[in-house]
């Protein structure tokens, strides 16, 4: 799943004034505290690192501040991720309509958005009134004021919604998906005395039925997941609404999320400090003379980039433009490019610091330093074969034109590139000898990049500090509210006997634990090209861990085949958006890259099936 494009069907030209001039000092008012909120999580989150293991004394307030601050974060980037469209959505079937349709469909996914938000703000308002008596333990301040960023950004959430169709959509189309929505709601609504005899096939209706439907439809996943859940409790079970806010907090608010905001921020900031281009042009360096060669570095690159940023999107788009138009020079055709660039997409997915592992160790209790040891090596062992499929397509490349690059610029390449591919070993060492926690550890990554910027590569481009704050925040928001709906959702799959039901099932497949791998491998890559990873994880995550330890299969192990196969759903055609983010990225169209990724999704097919079969290659280093 990616960000879908901007809910966009006007000219910029034709926007009201007071709509522009209202909507742009909100939006100052929202992003500029945002970025204020990442800064101050940085430097809580790293103050307690220094306080603990340099002066030895314990910050017993520091966890406490930086959860407060965080959901704010969270809260406040979700309301930048809508004014900017940039939640993630499914826009595959969308896409194909035609303009008309589209662009009401369009408006219909916001009205659906704001109907939610509707729905939901009352109870978010009673939420934090409820948290008024409570008194966190540290600070001994109401928990109010952790809270309070519920209602708050929900209320924001939906000022900025109706700005955004004000702005961009015809009166007509206006009207015309209010009705739409409210026809569906109405309907619902009508139909409530029915779902109550329906017992577990209001499972059905609302969490496949609603949250497909509205996923399909191109209704951001955050809005999908949070109306199927609360048409699911207001229509079918007698459980005030209330609860989804509950859980939706609980879901937000856990402390090692906190890295990812944090591990994004990084990843902007080895691109904007010149790590990124020093890593790549040693790789290119070494092993630009060889057939494919620069197929290689792009392997190499992309291992090596994941292991800092964690940020899938930023890591392509670091690589591609430095890499691509020198192996165009050398002939490769642009359809290979993206096809290889995708597949390395899946193919890292494992690498730490994952978001996809630290949402696994969020909401199963996986150790988060474990999955970091763990994913090095399937990750590994995937880039071999693919570097396999490489070396049989390249094999007779003409490399005449080539200049071998000479030893002793390799040499120098080395030298200039050695703090920036320290640095994935400095953030994995830092969690491994306990310096930091998994949280702690990005502080000590963005304070090394930020004086690998100033001192040694000398690029360090104050003016780009605050955009990237804010798109920080924006990124993170949407990822953060899917984690919150999505919680919201399992816990009703729980609650109604779901989970019981799909762990019978799964442990009474015939074959043990072989078998259940294997149902889990094609599960997952079917979720992996529909959810995309956080989301999928985070619904079905507490369900299938418990299962696959009673089986015998070790967390750690079921979490890199389950990261690996939902990385192959994603960045494969024709639904994986990965694959359309690639090609985007790489400005080349979806349908150049479909035939030349063939053999890579089969090297990647394979590759996860060897790891789903030889455990070790994942338990092999914890």
């Amino acid at each position: 799943m990616s960000s879908g494009p901007a809910l966009h069907t006007g000219s910029p030209a034709a926007l009201r004034p007071w709509v522009a001039r209202l909507e742009g000092g909100l939006a100052w008012a929202v992003e500029v505290p945002a970025a204020l909120l990442v800064l101050a999580d940085i430097g809580v989150l790293f103050s307690g690192v220094v306080a603990r293991y340099l002066l030895h004394t314990a910050l017993l307030w520091s966890d406490e501040l930086a959860s407060l601050l965080f959901i704010w974060l969270a809260m406040l980037g979700s309301v930048i991720a809508l004014r900017r469209g940039e939640h993630m959505r499914m826009t595959a079937l969308v896409g194909k309509a035609g303009p008309g349709t589209r662009a009401l469909f369009e408006a219909v996914a916001l009205a659906a958005s704001l109907a939610y938000l509707a729905m939901v703000i009352w109870p978010a308002c009673q939420y934090a009134q409820d948290q008024l008596p409570v008194s966190t333990p540290a600070m001994e301040i109401s928990d109010a004021w952790r809270a309070a960023a519920l209602p708050v950004g929900v209320a924001l959430m939906g000022l900025f919604g109706v700005l955004r169709l004000l702005r961009n959509t015809p009166l007509r189309q206006i009207v015309q998906a209010a009705l739409l929505v409210g026809a569906v709601v109405g309907a619902f609504w009508w139909a409530g005395p029915w779902f109550e005899d329906l017992g577990r096939l209001n499972l059905l209706i609302f969490f496949v039925g609603v949250a497909g439907g509205c996923v399909l439809a191109g209704i951001p996943i955050a809005f999908a997941f949070g109306l199927a859940t609360l048409g699911y409790l207001a229509l079918s079970t007698s459980m005030p609404l209330g609860v989804v806010v509950g859980r939706m907090d609980e879901g937000m608010s856990h402390l090692i999320l906190l890295a990812v905001p944090l591990f994004v921020f990084l990843g902007l900031l080895i691109e904007m400090t010149g790590m990124a281009r020093a890593m790549i042009a040693f790789l290119a360096g070494l092993l630009g003379h060889v057939r494919g060669g620069l197929s290689y570095v792009l392997i190499g690159a992309m291992y090596l980039v994941s292991g800092i940023s964690g940020s899938k999107a930023a890591d392509m788009a670091a690589i591609a433009p430095a890499l691509f138009p020198e192996m165009k020079q050398r002939g490769a055709r642009p359809g290979d490019l993206v096809a290889l660039l995708s597949a390395t997409g899946a193919q890292t997915e494992t690498v730490p610091p994952s978001l996809v592992l630290i949402t696994i160790g969020s909401v199963t209790g996986v150790s988060i330093a474990a999955l970091f040891t763990g994913g090095l090596l399937p990750a590994a062992v995937l880039g071999a074969l693919l570097c396999a499929v490489v070396w049989r397509r390249y094999r007779h490349e003409d490399l005449s034109q080539v200049r071998r690059t000479p030893r002793a610029e390799v040499a120098r390449l080395f030298v200039v590139a050695l703090p920036a591919l320290a640095l994935p070993f400095v953030i994995r060492a830092a969690v491994v000898e306990g310096v930091a926690t998994a949280t702690e550890v990005s502080t000590i990554g963005i304070a090394y990049s930020v004086l690998a910027g100033l001192l040694i590569y000398r690029q360090f481009h104050w003016r780009r500090l605050l955009p990237m704050l804010i798109d920080t925040a924006c990124l993170s928001g949407a990822i953060l509210l899917i984690i919150g709906t999505a919680t919201g959702m399992a816990w009703g799959l729980t609650q109604s006997g779901f989970s019981r039901w799909l762990a019978e099932l799964m442990t009474g497949l015939p074959g043990g634990a072989p078998v259940f791998l294997a149902v889990s491998v094609l599960a997952f890559m079917v979720l992996g090209s529909v959810l995309e990873g956080i989301p999928a994880i985070v619904l079905f995550g507490p369900l299938l861990f418990p299962i696959a330890r009673q089986l015998g299969v070790h967390e750690v192990h079921y979490a890199m085949v389950v990261v690996l196969s939902m990385g192959l759903g994603l960045f494969a055609p024709p639904l994986g958006v990965g694959y359309y983010a690639a090609c985007a990225i790489g400005r080349v169209h979806p349908d150049e890259g479909i035939r030349p990724i063939l053999g890579y999704l089969l090297a990647l097919l394979v590759g996860t099936a060897i790891v789903a079969a030889v455990p070790w290659l994942s338990l092999g280093f914890l």
